[in-house]
């Protein structure tokens, strides 16, 4: 599989993409999101993410591992949660982690961070969006603990908080690291925009370099990157988030043609765009904007 990801990176990156996130590697057992699923941990082998990375930088782009814990979402029988509140897409009951649970799992996140690093990774984006295990604890939708890392939004946010600040302990000032937040949850219950703008501000506190963008969890009810989501809808809660954080920000979701890429920098909306389906789509997608032909996109 090495080669084909090689092949698949690479050829993103001589298509002109400045920074590429790899889909998501679990830190641990319990956090695949089913059995089998991608992990990065102690003695898993590093030479095949060695192979992409080397790809990746040969064409000029920059490329980090996303660490991904599906939490509640896991499609397997050791499904850890929060709490034991099941998700309405998942038949799964997840088990509540315990104290010793979440310090280990935070533990594993830096672990996966340091391999990341060792494999020549220029950083790792932690995923903190779309309902998975993070941002199950930001939420008291799916977060009913009584212990500090549940009740008030400030014990919400203490697990983000905890994974920023250790792996920035860890791996110093230059290893880049991106949050990936939710801007807008979507969901019921899900954090209000304040507390969305508050857990932003201490992760950024806690050492993030940059903020990328999620919109809604996968259970919310709300279309977010159907065909019929107008382009570029869920701007204004990226728009939102930026006028609170000081680090650079990413818009995504339905940004899909060079003119509406560029019309959200110009005025201002995010500092950065980034693109997952048009890419599928055509990996030249960037050269053929530079060159004036979105035509041919």
């Amino acid at each position: 599989p090495d080669k084909r990801q090689r092949a698949f990176y690479g050829a993103r990156a001589r298509g002109g993409a400045a920074l590429i996130i790899t889909g998501g590697f679990s830190p641990n057992e319990a956090g695949r999101l089913e059995p089998g699923g991608p992990t990065l941990m102690a003695g898993d082998d590093l030479a095949p993410h060695r192979s992409v990375v080397d790809e990746v930088h040969q064409h000029g782009a920059k490329i980090l591992l996303q660490i991904l814990h599906s939490g509640r979402y896991a499609k397997h029988d050791n499904i850890l949660g929060v709490s034991s509140i099941r998700s309405p897409i998942n038949p799964r009951v997840p088990r509540p982690m315990t104290e010793e649970e979440i310090e280990a799992t935070i533990e594993d996140f830096v672990n996966t961070a340091v391999l990341a690093s060792r494999a020549g990774y220029d950083g790792v984006e932690i995923m903190g969006s779309e309902g998975y295990l993070i941002n199950q604890f930001t939420a008291a939708r799916t977060n009913d603990r009584t212990d500090r890392w549940g009740g008030s939004a400030e014990n919400r946010s203490r697990f983000s908080v905890e994974i920023v600040r250790r792996i920035r302990t860890a791996l110093g000032p230059a290893f880049l690291l991106m949050y990936r937040i939710s801007a807008i949850d979507l969901v019921e219950r899900g954090s209000t925009a304040d507390e969305i703008d508050q857990l932003a501000l201490a992760v950024q506190a806690a050492g993030a370099d940059i903020f990328n963008t999620g919109i809604g969890w996968h259970e919310a009810p709300v279309p977010t990157i159907a065909f019929s989501v107008p382009r570029a809808a869920f701007s204004f809660a990226v728009r939102r988030l930026r006028k609170v954080v000081s680090v650079p920000i990413v818009a995504s979701n339905r940004i899909n043609m060079p003119d509406v890429a560029e019309s959200l920098l110009a005025d201002g909306a995010c500092d950065f765009v980034s693109m997952a389906r048009p890419m599928l789509a055509d990996p030249d997608f960037v050269l053929k904007a530079q060159e004036g032909r979105p035509e041919d996109i």
